[in-house]
Formats: C-alpha cells, structure tokens, sequence
C-alpha cells in the first residue's frame, strides 16, 4: 500500500494537492487507505479472487505472477468493467495438478484457456453447469478425463482435444450447446459411433473434429444439414460403410479429412457439388471404383490424398483441371493407363506427387518437368521405361526422387544427369538398370553434384562391378543401400570417412576380403549425433523391416544399421565392432567368417538384432552377450559353436532354431542336456586325435625294456667288445 501511495501521490492534480493544504496530514492518509480499499474491491472481485487462489496450480519456473491484491492484473486473467473475471488465458505456462471444483465459482467466466499444460485427473463433477456465460473451452494437450457433459448453451468453442477422455459422446453433449461454432475432441480414447445430426440444434458449425479416437460405425448422418461447416475430420478411427449422400449437400465444405479408418464403395461423382474443397483426404481406407470423371470441377483443390485403398482405371482428364493442386497422393491402389500421356503442365503449383506402387506404364512424363515447383516425385513401383532425361535438372527445388522397381536403363547417364540436381536429398533408383556396369568414372560427381545426398538406393539393380570411389565424396550421406547386386572386391575402408553414415546395407553381392576394422569407426555409429535432424521427408521412405513393409517419415527413424549377409567375407570379426555404440543392427549371416565371436558386441548396448548365422564362427557363445536386453532377433545358427547355452538369460528365450547346425551347443532352448554334449564332444576329439594306445601295456613294455638294458646291457657290451 506504501507503495501505491506513493504512486497515487506523485500524480495528484493541482486541485487535490490544494485539499491537501487544508486538510490534516492524518485524515488526508485515512481517506487516501479508504479510497485505495475501495479502488481493489471495484477492481477486483474478491469472491473471485478467492476462487482464483482455491485453484492451486503448481507450476515450473516461472511462478505464475498472482501476488498483488487486484487479481485483475494478475498473469493470464482479465476482468470486465465491475471487477468480474471474464478470461483465464494460461496457455504454455507448465501448469500440473488438477483442475480445482472453484473454477465453477467464476459465473462470469466467458473464456478458459489451460491448453498444453501437464493437468492431469478427472474434472470435478458439474464443473460447467454454472458458467453460463462461457463461450470459448480450450483444455487442449493436457492429461485429463472424466465427466465432459452440461456444458452450457453459450459456449461456442470446445477444444478437448490431446487429453485422456473416454467414453461415448452423447448427441446432448452437441445438442445443448446451440451456439456452437467449433468442436474438437481429437486424440482421446472416445468410443462408439459419432453423434449424428450435429447441426440439428446449431446452425452455426464451422468445424467438428474426432480424429484419433475408437469411433466405430458410419460416418454420422445429418452432414448436409450443417450449411457453414467447412472442416469435418474423423480420421484415424474405425468408421465403416460409405461415405453418406448427404455429407454432398454441405457445399460450404472446404475439408473432409477420414484418413485410416475401414470406408469402403467408391467415391460418388455428386463430390463434385463441394465447389470449395480445398483438401480431400480419404487415404487408408477400402475405397474402390474410379475417380469420378469430372473430378476436375473440383477447381479449388489442393491436397488430393487417396492412397492406400483399392482405386482402379486411369486417371480422368479432367483431374489436370484442378490447377490449384499442390500435393497428389495416390499411390499404392490399381490406376493404370499410359502416363506419358498425362498433361500435368497445368499443375503449376504442384510441390508433391506420389503415383507409386500402380500399374501405370510408358516413358517418365515429360509434361511433369512444366511443374517447376516441384519438390517430391514418386513414380516407384510400375511399368515405366526409358532413361532419366537431363530436364529433370530444371526442377530446381526438387529433393525427393523415388523411381525404383522400373524397367530405366542407362544408370551411368541417369547419375550424370542427377548430380546437377543441387537440391537432391533422397534418391531411390533401386531395381532398375538391370545387370549394367556399375558406374566408377572417379569424375562422375563434380564438386557440387550430389552435395545433399541423404538416402541413396541403389538395390536389386544387379549392377556388376567394384565399389565406385564416388560414393566416398557424398558427405551428407546417411543411409546407402545397395543391396542384392553383384559388386565384387572389398568393402572400401574410406566408407569410415562419411560422417554421416549410419545405415549401410551391402547384402547379396560378390563381397570378399575381410571386414575392415576402419568400418568400426563410422563416426555417425560411434558418437551420438547431436544435431538429429527430426524434419519430415517429402514423401515417406519404405524399407523392408523383420518380414514387413516399414514407413518413416522421418530419417532419423531408421535404425542404425550395419547389413554384410550373403557375401564372401572371411577371417574373425574384429574386436573394434565394440566401438558402435549406437548400431542396432548387425547381419553378417552367410558368409565365411572364423574364429570367435567377440565378446566385444556385448558392448553394443542397443543391438535388436544380431544374426551371426552360416558362418565358420568356433567357441563358445560369450556369456556377456546376455547384456543385449533389447535383442529381438538373435541367430548363430550353422557354425562350429560349443558349450553351453549361457543359462538364465534373454539368449534362452530365443526358438532352438537360433542354434540349430551347432554340433557342440546344449542346453535350452536346445533339447539335448550339456552332459550328453561333454562326452560326445571326447570321443569327437578322440576320433580327430586317431586310435589311442591303451596306457598301461605301453608302461610295462617300457620299463622290462629299461630293466633289462640296465642289467644286461653292460655284459653284452663287454661280450661284444671281446
């Protein structure tokens, strides 16, 4: 109060510093302490401000600022013109605890914001049933649940979105609320069919989203009623049936997004009615049938997201219409036709398309290099032919190129062509070029070609040939694969060179020589990688992982990898393997390597899989191997291996067939016990040593022989000497 005295004081007017004169000093203090109680209370409700303190919410540093008495300049809350609080508005703050029932005493509460904060517990009972001015609710990303029911009619936002509720949500849970403008109730653990007719009560609703939930069901019915609905999101669920009639009557729709759900039956060409979609995204699903023909009216369109179902036919023409699109999505259905014949130069604004894994064939569309922003390209898995043609280069933003399992030719000017593309991060030729030379010109690369390269494919090409010496100027390299072809020689030490390296698979080739221990240093395997790059791909990458197809969107996904199987490789494994840290997977099945396997690879603490089978591999299996707890496959099948099984361990969880071809192992998983093992293995050393001569006879003989020549031997020497 000194404090605000002083403040007071140092502004007074002319006319109030004349009172002053007239006035004794102690009376001018007592009005002032009175009008100073008078200005708070006007400024500050105190029943809210004690509804405000009951909250106690705990946060992390910095405390929230609610130290002062007028709890209307406190952080995060406003107040009205009579000292009512209107606004809590504590986003970000860290916030942890639970939400206190007092928050129901602020009856002139009209917007509550707590989003991404750590609240946690159930919500009291009742919380809403007396806040009957509030109209907008955002308790997004927090840890709550319990009763979300009798919100009041004002309330015309709810966001409860990224939270732990359950349940069934009720058709009065949107009924009540007739002023409602936008829900959204994403990533809980709803359950049960959506609530149908949401705009039956509300003729204001701009957005309804359930995505990531448990809703079963149809699509709800009753869409076409909401005539300002622009956004409906239900992803991620497991919806059912078709798509209803009706949702084709809310023409004011911009986006409809039911990605990964079970819909099935074909898209209904009146979609064409929805004049202002922007974003259709129906990917993941069981949709069949074509793509209406006059898809083209679509003209806003910008992101086309079909892929993952079971589409069938060409593409309409009518589709180069839709000039606004930006991302093309299709792949992994059953289009087919000649897309050479395509017109995609009209698609000025197009940044991604992703046609892969259909039926589609010809020659690489030429029209596409008229789409000068294009960044991702897929056209992986058809029946494309030809060669990669220099316009590509033209495509100066272009990063993702995925053109694998074709029939291109000519791989030598296909990577001429490509390394003036500065921009290139991913490349996947794979399965093309088939039985060409590998190219090896040292000159291939020029200074800056390839300076961005990230992921190169090069698999299943059956490419004959030595390891290229301009892999080794990729410095920017993570991951290379160049499985399934038929490169001879020896692994190339200045593969330790690529900083950035952290996934190499060499299987299936003509590899021989040793593992070089220079191998054991890749920096990326050996020191973690402080600056991981998180960023999104352009497009996801697929990889083969444990018998199925692994999406990852984000590089850093991938596990750091080291495959070598079904090569020609010989002599021990080093002991410096110890030194990669960070590999969490190791196959060096089928090839000729000898001697013991070193107890270093315990070292690798974040091995999942470690396949040793088909090897020449001696001793017995390192006890400390059974410090790898997060091996989820392990094999040393078909070697030379003795001993027991370490016992007690995670090694003896895995199927006998993880041993089986080892003569000398025992014990579980293996049916047979060590004993037996133990005096099998003696008469197998027996066998390896020949016939051993039974001890005893032999002693006998040689001591009668000793004897005699003691005693005789003198005599007859003299006998002789006469």
């Amino acid at each position: 109060m000194i404090h605000d005295y002083m403040h007071a004081s140092s502004g007074m007017s002319n006319q109030t510093r004349t009172m002053q004169d007239l006035m004794p000093r102690h009376l001018l203090f007592t009005l002032l302490f009175l009008f100073g109680i008078f200005s708070a209370n006007h400024a500050c409700n105190q029943t809210d401000r004690s509804s405000l303190l009951s909250l106690s919410f705990n946060t992390s540093s910095p405390p929230l600022n609610w130290s002062s008495i007028d709890c209307c300049r406190w952080e995060g809350i406003s107040c009205d013109d009579k000292g009512q609080v209107t606004h809590i508005w504590l986003p970000y703050k860290g916030l942890k605890g639970s939400i206190s029932p007092s928050l129901g005493n602020l009856s002139y509460l009209s917007h509550l914001n707590l989003s991404h904060n750590s609240l946690s517990d159930p919500l009291p009972m009742g919380l809403f049933s007396s806040l009957n001015q509030l109209k907008v609710l955002d308790l997004s990303y927090n840890r709550l649940f319990g009763d979300i029911s009798g919100w009041p009619a004002s309330t015309e936002i709810v966001d409860i979105s990224s939270n732990h509720f359950n349940g069934t949500i009720q058709s009065s849970f949107i009924q009540r609320a007739w002023r409602l403008v936008e829900l959204n109730v994403s990533n809980n653990s709803f359950a049960g069919p959506i609530p149908s007719y949401p705009c039956t009560d509300s003729s204001f609703v701009r957005l309804l989203d359930f995505s990531h939930n448990l809703h079963s069901g149809q699509v709800p019915s009753g869409l076409g009623s909401c005539s300002k609905l622009k956004v409906f999101r239900a992803g991620f669920n497991s919806l059912s049936g078709l798509l209803p009639r009706d949702i084709y009557n809310a023409t004011g729709l911009e986006e409809i997004s039911l990605p990964s759900n079970d819909l099935s039956g074909s898209i209904n060409s009146d979609i064409v009615n929805l004049t202002k979609l922007t974003n259709l995204e129906l990917y993941g699903n069981e949709l069949s049938g074509k793509l209406p023909a006059n898809i083209g009216k679509l003209s806003k369109l910008k992101y086309l997201l079909l892929h993952t179902n079971s589409l069938t036919g060409s593409l309409p023409p009518s589709l180069m219409n839709c000039t606004n699109l930006t991302d093309l999505i299709l792949r992994h259905n059953f289009f087919e036709g000649d897309i050479s014949t395509f017109n995609f130069s009209a698609l000025r604004q197009l940044t991604t398309i992703d046609l892969g894994f259909n039926t589609f064939f010809g020659n690489f569309p030429i029209s596409l290099y008229s789409c000068k922003s294009l960044r991702a390209v897929r056209l992986s898995y058809n029946r494309l032919e030809g060669q990669v043609l220099p316009e590509v280069a033209q495509l100066e933003f272009l990063s993702f190129l995925a053109l694998s399992y074709n029939r291109l030719t000519n791989i030598t000017g296909a990577i001429k062509i490509l390394m003036h593309c500065k921009t290139l991060s991913v490349v996947l030729l794979g399965g093309n070029f088939l039985h060409e030379a590998i190219p090896t010109d040292d000159s291939i690369v020029g200074s800056y070609g390839f300076e961005n390269i990230r992921v190169l494919g090069l698999g299943d090409c059956q490419l004959m040939g030595q390891f290229p010496i301009w892999l080794s100027k990729l410095k920017k390299l993570e991951v290379l694969n160049l499985i399934s072809n038929r490169i001879t020689g020896s692994i190339p030490s200045w593969l330790s060179t690529l900083p950035r390296l952290f996934a190499l698979d060499l299987s299936n080739n003509l590899i021989s020589g040793e593992f070089p221990k220079e191998l054991c240093t890749l920096p990326a395997l050996v020191l973690a990688r402080t600056l991981v790059d998180n960023s999104y791909l352009n497009l996801p990458i697929f990889s083969a992982r444990d018998g199925t197809l692994g999406q990852y969107n984000v590089l850093s996904n991938m596990r750091p990898t080291i495959k070598i199987a079904n090569n020609s490789l010989c002599g021990n494994i080093p002991i410096e393997i110890g030194g990669l840290k960070l590999l969490r997977q190791l196959d060096l099945r089928h090839n000729n390597f000898s001697g013991n396997i070193p107890h270093q690879i315990s070292e690798l603490s974040n091995l999942e899989v470690l396949d040793l089978s088909t090897n020449r591999l001696s001793g017995e299996i390192p006890e400390s191997l059974s410090r790898l707890h997060f091996l989820s496959r392990f094999s040393v099948a078909n070697n030379n291996l003795r001993g027991p099984i370490p016992s007690s361990t995670q090694l003896q969880s895995f199927d006998a067939s993880a041993y089986e071809g080892n003569l000398g192992l025992c014990g579980p998983p293996l049916p047979h016990e060590c004993a037996d093992i133990v005096s099998s293995n003696e008469d197998i050393k027996d066998e390896e040593d020949g016939p051993r001569i039974p001890w005893f006879p032999v002693s006998v003989v040689l001591g009668f022989i000793v004897g005699f020549w003691g005693v005789c031997g003198p005599l007859i020497y003299k006998l002789m000497s006469a």
